[in-house]
């Protein structure tokens, strides 16, 4: 039986919006201005603001950690802050890896409440068509891209790379080196240039760890509308935050990370998991997304 969520403020990055939903099952079956229908059960949302759950990256989930440490680190960096997928990246060294540090990753994560994604971490100089061919067998939804020469940027065969991500186009993502970093505004434009000359799947800047992806980065990691969004037929995640008049003119981020205490309520694919301060932590009920098309809706 479905219900109707009423007079719900929905927060889109900057845009404050308000509408009905009608839920039935896991999915957003009708969204409107109004919902005139009395045979469903109605939900008033009009004290509460609504966002769509958040997607967070994070490649600091402590490997081999016990069930008990597991658990305290997933409600604490996720849960409690209204997050219901996350974004991974396992470092490789060598083409062999692959595939079994993908299985590897996939074990450590079994017990995750959330679902998640698994992308991976290279050198520039491991950037080859070979490689890229290996990302596509294993469905990667993303390439993170370590840059610590400026010079190796014009060294790699771009238009090889495009061929060989297409047609599955995962985007390369750029991470700027230590050694890099005072001149991280160069290495950047830099990339923005090679990229968009090549026509290359990519993101244009880092990516931030523990802040909600964009819908730009959702799109181009083929995550969004089905992921962070409260759009007709998109699963059924969403955060309820108290209203109140200093966060009526506050954008998605700022209310993520400075009104995390007006935060009571997350649904997960349709099921409540924090109440209050009360947290749910159903070991197992994330999922291994894996991405059919990454950057298919992208813009």
């Amino acid at each position: 039986m479905g219900y109707i969520i009423e007079n719900a403020n929905i927060l889109k990055e900057t845009k404050l919006s308000k509408s009905s939903l009608l839920i039935k099952g896991n999915q957003i079956a009708v969204k409107q201005n109004h919902i005139r229908n009395n045979k469903y059960m109605k939900m008033d949302a009009e004290s509460f603001i609504m966002t769509p759950s958040y997607v967070l990256l994070d490649t600091k989930i402590p490997p081999n950690a016990s069930f008990q440490e597991f658990r305290r680190y997933m409600i604490e960096t996720f849960l409690l802050k209204g997050c219901t997928t996350l974004i991974t990246s396992i470092s490789i060294s060598f083409e062999s890896e692959l595939a079994d540090k993908i299985k590897e990753t996939k074990t450590a994560l079994i017990s995750s409440p959330i679902d998640f994604l698994i992308c991976v971490t290279i050198p520039l100089r491991m950037l080859t068509p070979s490689f890229i061919r290996k990302c596509k067998k294993e469905r990667v939804p993303a390439i993170f891209i370590e840059i610590n020469d400026l010079h190796e940027l014009a060294e790699i065969p771009w238009g090889w790379i495009r061929e060989a991500l297409f047609p599955y186009n995962c985007p390369l993502v750029p991470i700027i080196s230590t050694e890099l970093k005072k001149e991280a505004r160069r290495a950047l434009s830099k990339w923005k240039v090679i990229m968009e000359n090549g026509k290359i799947p990519s993101i244009l800047e880092e990516l931030k760890e523990n802040q909600p992806l964009t819908i730009q980065m959702l799109n181009k990691l083929g995550l969004y509308p089905q992921k962070a969004s409260l759009l007709h037929g998109s699963e059924v995640s969403y955060n309820l935050f108290f209203k109140a008049r200093e966060i009526m003119n506050v954008d998605e981020v700022g209310l993520f990370h400075y009104h995390s205490d007006r935060l009571v309520v997350t649904v997960n694919k349709g099921k409540v998991i924090r109440a209050g301060e009360e947290v749910l932590f159903n070991p197992g009920f994330g999922e291994h997304v894996r991405v059919r098309t990454p950057s298919y809706f992208a813009f």
